[in-house]
């Protein structure tokens, strides 16, 4: 009896760490940064530049510290590599974030495609993609890659296709 009511607590209080969604932080980071690295791994180069620039934003976005973003990072890498589809990723990250932070995420996807200055069609294609699975619309997403171009000092013509 005495068993089955510590274990009643403990799921009432993992349920309440998951959220109402069933998504815990842990989850929620994960699959953010691997969508970011998913980005990344579109031209089929990952160079420092964005792993460090992935590493800083899942750091500002979820407030984590060098090490644990470090470790995301790695923890992305290899759920990128095991991934078939990204279609789980985005379920979680559907289900679980407003509107504002996913277009935030977006805007976080079209940061990391110009971190080399130049946007390859797979990036801006899969960006595209992923937004509307997000349930992102074109023209949030516009604005999304129009800031990112303004911060990194480009124009629309270094940003074609």
């Amino acid at each position: 009896m005495i068993n089955r009511i510590k274990s009643f607590l403990i799921d009432r209080e993992a349920r309440a760490d998951a959220g109402a969604d069933g998504h815990s932080a842990d989850q929620l980071h994960l699959a953010a940064a691997a969508l970011l690295v998913e980005a990344a791994r579109m031209d089929d180069t990952v160079d420092p530049a964005e792993r460090d620039r992935i590493a800083e934003l899942v750091r500002w976005r979820f407030g984590l510290s060098d090490a644990e973003a470090e470790l995301l990072v790695q923890r992305a890498e290899r759920a990128c590599e095991r991934a078939v589809e990204l279609y789980g990723f985005t379920r979680t990250i559907r289900e679980s974030f407003a509107d504002r932070e996913r277009i935030q995420l977006i805007e976080m996807l079209w940061d990391i495609a110009y971190v080399d200055g130049t946007l390859h069609d797979l990036e801006a294609s899969l960006i595209r993609r992923i937004a509307g699975m997000l349930n992102v619309s074109d023209r949030d997403s516009g604005g999304a890659r129009k800031r990112v171009l303004t911060r990194h000092g480009l124009t629309a013509a270094d940003g074609v296709p």
